[in-house]
Formats: C-alpha cells, sequence, structure tokens
C-alpha cells in the first residue's frame, strides 16, 4: 500500500492516511497483527522513523502529522490543545442534515466511562434524494456535510452526527446498516464516508502559515460524479 506525502520539511510530515490504516500497533497487539500499520508503511517508503502527534481513527482517511524528532511533537501538539489549528473533515450521511449546527453533547473518553466536553461545528454542502428505497422508506436522502471539530475526543465526528440523527455512512458502529448495505450494494462502497481534508496552522518552527489538503479517495470520486455534488477540495 503506497502512501502519499502531503508535506515535509525538517521537522515535520503530513501524509494522507488511507482508510482501513491503524496509525500504530497497540503494544499488546504487535505480535498478532498481520498487517502493517501506518508508521511502518511510512518507514518502508522513506526510512523514516516518525512520531504521531494526533490521532486518526483506524477507518477514517486523510492529513495526519507526524513529526520527524520525538522533541518535536510537543511543540505540534500544543496547536491543537490551544485549537490554534483549523481542521476541516468532510462526511457522507443519512437524511438532509441541517443548513449549519452547532454540536455541543458530551463524547466518551477513551476510557468509555467519563463522558468529556465536545464541541462539532456542521455545515452542509451538498444534498440529494434517490429513488432508491431503504426500509422503511421509498427513497433515500444523504448530504455532504463539512464539520469542524473544535475539540478532540475518540470518535468526536461519528458521535456527533448520531446525536443529531445523521449518521455517517458506512459507520458500523454508530451508523445505519440499512443505509450501509445499500451503498455497498449499489456501488461497492465499504468505507467509512469521513475524511480529514484540510488542517490550516502556523508552523511553531518556521513562523509561517501551512494549508495542507489531502485529495479524496477513490470512493468519494465515484460518489460525487454518481450524485452530481461538486468536490469541496
Amino acid at each position: 500500500m503506497d502512501i502519499t506525502i502531503i508535506y515535509e520539511d525538517e521537522y515535520l510530515l503530513g501524509v494522507s492516511k488511507p482508510n482501513n490504516v491503524l496509525v500504530h500497533h497497540a503494544h499488546h497487539s504487535r505480535n498478532i497483527s498481520n498487517e502493517d500499520s501506518l508508521l511502518q508503511l511510512i518507514f518502508k517508503k522513506t526510512g523514516l522513523k516518525v512520531y504521531p502527534i494526533h490521532r486518526l481513527d483506524r477507518k477514517t482517511s486523510g492529513i495526519i502529522l507526524l513529526a520527524k524528532q520525538k522533541e518535536f511533537v510537543s511543540s505540534f501538539q500544543e496547536l491543537f490543545t490551544t485549537q490554534k489549528i483549523q481542521k476541516i473533515y468532510y462526511g457522507v450521511v443519512r437524511g438532509f442534515s441541517p443548513v449549519e449546527k452547532k454540536i455541543d453533547s458530551p463524547v466518551k473518553g477513551r476510557d468509555a466511562k467519563v463522558h468529556k466536553e465536545a464541541l462539532t461545528h456542521l455545515k452542509t454542502l451538498e444534498n440529494i434524494i434517490l429513488e432508491i428505497p431503504v426500509n422503511p422508506y421509498d427513497t433515500s436522502r444523504y448530504s455532504l456535510v463539512e464539520m469542524h471539530p473544535k475539540t478532540g475526543r475518540m470518535h468526536q465526528l461519528r458521535v456527533h452526527t448520531n446525536k443529531i440523527s445523521h449518521p455517517l455512512i458506512g459507520d458500523t458502529k454508530y451508523g445505519d446498516k440499512n443505509h450501509d448495505l445499500m451503498f455497498e450494494k449499489k456501488w461497492g462502497f465499504k468505507n467509512l464516508f469521513l475524511h480529514a481534508g484540510k488542517l490550516i496552522f502556523n508552523h511553531p518552527f518556521i513562523s509561517k502559515e501551512i494549508i495542507l489538503i489531502a485529495p479524496f479517495p477513490k470512493d468519494w470520486i465515484t460518489l460525487f460524479e454518481n450524485f452530481s455534488w461538486k468536490n469541496p477540495l
């Protein structure tokens, strides 16, 4: 599997992570895993040992930042903790989502016990009605949304779209299996339609604004063509 490098300098590597790729293996699973992690794939491609600056779910595609040295990580992580980085995600959801919506529902933390405050700004870019029945309706509706997460909770965007009754297509945990099955049968789409499309930030080491864009995967391009939707990237 080839990894697309979007940006590189002496401090930072920005790559586009494919769907269904772990950033790194958990310590307890290293010996039983038969798949390469993103870090392993990057090492095979570049020979670089890099250090993740933030998280991206296995099922989510798009931009992830990695530091070239461990001591660089904290300076980049501060951009996230102080909300000085603009994160722009795109998703395909069930139904006609709101034109604009602020979602501030708490999300469970990584220990799945404590709820933490979470905030997402959502904007609808496109929608469509298909003459394809999905139980219990005779037609099916979908929307293309742009999301700006202001916090970085685990599965935040997946949980938040579910909370407003517009789950992401292809989300086996929080989504709608009837619609997911239709997408697979009709077009062969099996992946989660959640993509980290753009990051904008001031580089802490070179004092320059960086704008990174990760092109959509193949499934997205096919969907845009089938739905006559404009590619927002």
